[in-house]
């Protein structure tokens, strides 16, 4: 009996043990499947608010204005259009450029179907010449402190860039009347852009501002969004003014790609003026030693890159034709023996070239004098060498063939006159002479003839 009684008691301290255990593991599955629950409700919600912030895409223009700058700005635009971006800002900083690509920019900034807020920045930015239409064309234009905009003077570009007083009238009434339409329709101050294209007027950031030149001066991005969040602007084809939201705002950086950042960094004219120096050089040291073969090949496909570049900047004939007769001046001293007087012209021709090449009041446009002194010295340098090392050769003795057989000195075997043989170079030739020359005598050879060599006595 005692033996049943503890083993019932043994059955019944097991039982409670289960049932409290079961117990516990309901507990935790049902806070585990509580913290599930809020899971599952609160992401939603957090990407909901996530989703909620606005997106601006941001492009940084930091060069002049060129095709791959106006492709690479489009580009932006359409890219924010098609993601559904609150806005695109493009910080500026630029000295100006093409004026066909300026207008490409303002066409597509004027027709966007997103805000455009163009930011001259950071301190220290400018938005020069074609800068100043660009941003004139912007929804919003923000300029930071330390950052000045104007002298936007139309200049001519490409090669034979000089125009005619005529011809410079028209293309100033033009840009004067393409940023005064800009500037009314963007409700700027008209008169003073108008002034910035006719007189080369301008201003600080702080005094556009006050001229209405702009709508805001902002340090940096982030105030830029907060001074703009409720703005309103009207957008092409729209009816009515659209409000912008940009607080706590999300930027989404969009950089250019590799082949913008080539193109745009050979439109640089010191790039641009050492690509054509390349080209010229390489194209010297095929003509003057034919099937080198790579030499030819850079220097084209520099000479070609120069090319592309030339039609984006200011160029004037005269330069080009000095830098081509530099290069011809070279190449005669090959030709003809002038002690040097030819190479110091080529010098001189290539200096004076260089420095009227590019011809732009903007000194962004121009070629940097330590970039013109340290090219003409390398060119130079190698145009003499290579015209010296092929003097050279030229004067050199030949080593084989029938002329290096000429002058060689050997020994008559026989009687030499109307025929005989001789030793000449470890080897046995048929020779004949003028005057008799007896075995044994030396002999120097005159002429080759076939394989007869003609001999006089050493």
């Amino acid at each position: 009996m005692g033996r049943c009684t503890v083993g019932y008691e043994g059955i019944d301290i097991g039982r409670e043990t289960i049932m409290m255990s079961k117990k516990g593991s309901l507990k935790v599955i049902t806070m585990a499947t509580v913290v599930v629950l809020v899971n599952c409700l609160l992401c939603p919600l957090l990407s909901l608010a996530q989703q909620a912030r606005p997106v601006f895409d941001v492009i940084t223009i930091n060069a002049a204005i060129t095709p791959p700058v106006a492709q690479y700005t489009l580009a932006g635009i359409a890219a924010a259009e098609k993601s559904g971006a609150a806005g695109l800002i493009i910080l500026l900083d630029t000295p100006g450029g093409l004026d066909t690509s300026m207008r490409e920019m303002a066409k597509g900034i004027l027709n966007a179907k997103v805000p455009v807020i163009v930011f001259v920045y950071p301190p220290g930015a400018r938005a020069a010449s074609a800068g100043v239409i660009i941003t004139a064309a912007a929804h919003i234009a923000v300029m930071a402190p330390g950052t000045n905009i104007g002298a936007a003077h139309p200049v001519a570009i490409g090669i034979g860039g000089a125009m005619d007083k005529t011809m410079a009238q028209k293309v100033e009434n033009d840009a004067a009347a393409y940023v005064r339409a800009i500037a009314e329709q963007r409700g700027r101050n008209a008169d003073w852009l108008e002034k910035a294209v006719r007189k080369s007027a301008s201003i600080t950031a702080e005094d556009a501002l006050r001229h209405r030149v702009i709508d805001f001066v902002a340090e940096d991005v982030p105030k830029l969004l907060a001074m703009i969040d409720k703005e309103e602007i009207m957008l092409s084809g729209g009816k009515s003014p659209v409000r912008i939201k940009s607080r706590d705002a999300i930027l989404n950086e969009k950089v250019m790609s590799l082949r913008q950042e080539i193109l745009t960094a050979i439109s640089n004219p010191n790039v641009a003026y050492i690509l054509m120096l390349l080209g010229l050089a390489g194209l010297y040291f095929e003509f003057t030693s034919p099937g080198a073969l790579l030499p030819g090949i850079i220097g084209g496909i520099s000479l070609l890159l120069a090319f592309f570049s030339l039609q984006t900047l200011p160029v004037n004939y005269a330069g080009v034709l000095l830098i081509l007769f530099a290069v011809i001046l070279f190449i005669a001293e090959i030709k003809v023996i002038s002690h040097g007087v030819l190479s110091v012209g080529g010098i001189v021709a290539l200096v004076l070239g260089s420095m009227l090449l590019f011809d732009s009041s903007e000194p962004a446009m121009r070629l940097s004098w330590g970039v013109l002194l340290a090219s003409v010295a390398t060119i130079s340098s190698f145009f003499i060498v290579v015209a010296v090392m092929v003097v050279k050769a030229q004067k050199r003795r030949q080593y084989f063939g029938e002329e290096a057989m000429v002058g060689e000195v050997g020994e008559a075997v026989t009687d030499v006159h109307a025929t005989g043989t001789a030793f000449i170079k470890g080897e046995y030739w048929r020779a004949y002479s003028d005057q008799l020359i007896v075995k044994g005598k030396r002999v120097s050879v005159v002429s080759v003839e076939g394989m007869i060599l003609k001999v006089t006595a050493k």
